[in-house]
């Protein structure tokens, strides 16, 4: 990367920077015009005097005349704003690209870290420089050429104008401007370097919370959190404190401006005035050079501004820059270098003085020499802080050595570029890190290098597609097909999709993963209308368990959902909504809360009934789990009450004893109105949901399903026997229904009938 700020400007947006000088440039005269056109309006339109005859051939009268000029004026405003507003743009494309670059390069960068570097700059530290702290960078790159540039030379063309007019009036507009050119570069100097401290301190205040994050358990372990807030404390006061200064002294710089700049008025309005008096100066160029000067204030104070954001880009550039260039970083061409396709490490395994050390300098491997010869299987030995661990780190190319050298099949490792490594020798440590995608992509995260085959047409047109990748070219950005089929299948010995499948079911087996696997994607919920031969094949998975059902010693195992019938091994709010939630209004933990239920159960009269139910359920928490402690077993069977909400249920019981449950106050009514939407009649047998309230549980059943309003349709996704429920899993989709959870080993005989129906 470039060392300064302005080579790498320079260096990725010389072109485009020439363009808005050049578009700079060319607004200039207009700019005059627009300027000048006002005085000719006042002296001559308006007071009469030395007014054309015709203009082009056609004869004209003082207010034609006056019309054509105020028109000429209103096309000279539109054009310098089209300018504006085309410079506006580009400077901002021109920016946000500039500033993809720099975020491209800087992770780029990061993922040829050497492993020591990530103990000595955590997590929080490159999360928050790429993202944060770079961010202004991105609008300084855009103004770093082209703002100076379209501002001074609109300074100057008015200072040109004011002087065509009068040069005692153009001097007295810019006789201040090296009192501040002087002045306003030292007092930022202050900021500059307040700037800087600031951020060193919000990194290291970054740094403090993922490590507070990371080491939860410790804290919670060793109660030691007030101890970490007092850390806080102290790294928050400072920043407090550099912000305070700094806001004093910027705010100090804009006194400072802002008073020279209403005193230059003064002498416009007495030296003007007098000129204008004594007839040295006509009264229409005194107003067009106030109008100027009122133009002339903005374009110089953005010089001022930009002046502050150079010095504090700069720092900002500068302090990126150094934390991502550690010693020992992988070179560029090591990361994307390719090899050839007879390439190959099979041969002897040998290593020759090999020493690593510690961050404090001291050996930790020291004078390590060994040779293996690629059939022999080997073990190293040997004791705890020896650095056994490291050999193997060492042999992958994980870790560079600080001294000798390691050779695989007569190659020196060093000078092999990351693809030998990384495709032709396999690495398994003692820690592995799951990513944030299918488990299929982790497994196979070894065989996806780079694309393979050109990406399928997707719904994008070619011409956003053809627009995105020519954003990525000149961002610097990989030009890689996302898209595109990564998958190296002869690395993986297989040359299909099938075969694929079949290699990664022997690979879980192999590693004892296949029932884990098989649980999680039962788990799992797919989008029918992407996988619609796997949705009927779950609705006809469903029939075939529905039928093997009705053998009598199973038939009891599944309480299948029916539109007409209460589901006595579902909760109350599942069978009210007979359905899936989507999103959050109808979930189980808010259902109370959602004003559409309300109504419902009011339709049926079963708002109160719930309210006084409630208040049973919460009476016989209370006296049955009382004298336990919060976390005993008993608590996660009866999960709608958790142990630290009983005290608070005492009370509530208490107030109802003393008010009614008519009396209370709302707020306590929903609370006991929450709890019977979590009970399970099956499981939980309190006996509080009878036969009447399921039967009016029913008929709100049907009030729900048939008055449900638009704005909530998609909320919910209703239980069908001959639909698939796209928002519930693919166990509860072939299921239909609730395993009876008072029947002994029903969910292991469910498990075992779900397997045979798939398998079948």
């Amino acid at each position: 990367m470039e060392k300064t700020l302005f080579k790498f400007i320079w260096r990725y947006s010389k072109r485009d920077q020439i363009i808005l000088l050049v578009m700079t440039a060319l607004s200039f005269p207009f700019l005059y015009f627009s300027l000048d056109l006002p005085k000719i309006i006042i002296n001559k339109a308006i007071s009469g005097k030395n007014i054309p005859s015709e203009i082009f051939g056609v004869p004209i009268d003082q207010i034609e005349y006056l019309l054509v000029l105020s028109l000429a004026f209103l096309l000279l405003v539109c054009i310098n704003g089209g300018f504006k507003f085309y410079v506006n743009v580009f400077r901002g494309q021109l920016g946000e690209r500039m500033l993809r670059r720099l975020r491209f390069d800087l992770l780029a960068r990061v993922l040829r870290f050497p492993l020591p570097q990530f103990r000595r700059v955590s997590q929080g530290e490159v999360i928050q420089m790429v993202t944060a702290e770079v961010e202004p960078l991105g609008g300084f790159v855009g103004d770093s050429v082209a703002l100076p540039a379209f501002q001074g030379g609109t300074l100057i063309t008015i200072l040109i104008f004011m002087f065509v007019q009068d040069w005692m009036l153009g001097l007295a507009a810019i006789a201040l401007y090296p009192i501040q050119g002087y002045i306003i570069p030292k007092l930022q100097w202050h900021v500059n370097q307040l700037g800087k401290a600031r951020v060193q301190n919000v990194r290291r205040l970054s740094e403090k919370i993922g490590e507070s994050v990371s080491g939860i358990e410790e804290l919670h372990a060793n109660d030691g959190a007030r101890r970490v807030l007092a850390t806080f404390t102290e790294r928050l006061g400072t920043i407090y404190d550099i912000r305070y200064e700094i806001f004093q002294r910027k705010f100090f710089i804009k006194f400072v401006n802002n008073f020279i700049a209403q005193l230059t008025p003064f002498f416009f309005y007495s030296i003007g005035g007098y000129l204008v008096i004594k007839g040295d100066l006509t009264f229409g160029a005194l107003v067009a050079i106030l109008a100027a000067y009122k133009d002339l204030s903005a374009p110089w104070k953005e010089l001022l501004t930009y002046y502050q954001r150079l010095a504090d880009s700069k720092i900002k550039y500068d302090q990126v820059i150094e934390q991502f260039d550690p010693p020992g970083i992988l070179p560029e061409n090591a990361q994307f270098a390719e090899l050839e396709a007879d390439f190959s490490l099979a041969g002897t395994i040998s290593a020759n003085n090999l020493s690593v050390l510690d961050d404090e300098g001291q050996p930790v491997i020291e004078s390590l020499s060994f040779k293996s010869e690629k059939s022999e299987q080997v073990a190293i030995v040997g004791p705890s802080s020896g650095g056994k661990d490291l050999a193997a780190i060492l042999l992958a190319r994980l870790l560079i050595p600080d001294g000798g050298q390691i050779k695989v099949a007569d190659k020196m490792t060093l000078e092999l570029p990351q693809a030998a490594t990384g495709r032709r020798m396999a690495y398994v440590g003692p820690s592995a890190f799951v990513f944030n995608s299918s488990l299929k992509e982790n497994i196979l995260l070894g065989a996806m290098h780079q694309p393979m085959e050109v990406g399928a047409e997707e719904d994008l047109s070619s011409e956003e597609k053809k627009r995105n990748f020519r954003n990525a070219e000149l961002s610097g950005n990989s030009l890689d097909d996302l898209e595109a089929n990564w998958l190296d299948y002869k690395a993986i010995g297989s040359d299909s999709d099938t075969g694929l499948r079949e290699k990664l079911l022997d690979l879980l087996k192999i590693v004892d993963l296949d029932d884990d696997t098989y649980a999680l994607g039962l788990r799992g919920t797919i989008n029918p209308l992407e996988n619609k031969e796997l949705t009927e094949n779950i609705l006809s998975a469903r029939k075939a368990l529905q039928e093997r059902l009705k053998q009598p010693e199973i038939s009891e195992a599944v309480e299948l959902f029916d539109k007409e019938k209460f589901n006595n091994n579902a909760s109350v709010a599942e069978n009210l909504l007979f359905g899936t939630p989507v999103g959050d209004n109808f979930v189980i933990e808010k259902i109370a809360e959602n004003e559409y239920v309300r109504e419902t159960l009011r339709l049926v009269e079963l708002e109160n009934e719930f309210v006084r139910v409630g208040r049973d359920v919460a009476s016989t928490m209370v006296e049955l789990f009382a004298d336990l402690p919060s976390d005993h077993e008993y608590f996660s069977q009866y999960s709608f009450i958790a142990g630290d909400d009983l005290p608070d249920f005492q009370i509530l019981l208490g107030r109802a004893e003393r008010l009614g449950l008519d009396s209370m106050e709302q707020e306590d009514r929903d609370r006991f109105l929450a709890l019977p939407f979590m009970l399970i009649p099956a499981r939980h047998r309190l006996g509080l949901i009878t036969d009447e309230i399921k039967a009016r549980i029913l008929k709100a059943r049907q009030e729900f399903a048939s008055n449900i309003p638009d704005s909530l349709r998609g909320s919910i996704e209703f239980y069908s026997e001959e639909k698939y429920n796209g928002s519930a899993s693919l166990q509860d989709n072939i299921l239909f229904g609730k395993i009876a959870s008072d029947k002994a080993d029903s969910s292991e005989q469910v498990g075992n009938l779900i397997s045979e129906v798939i398998e079948t």
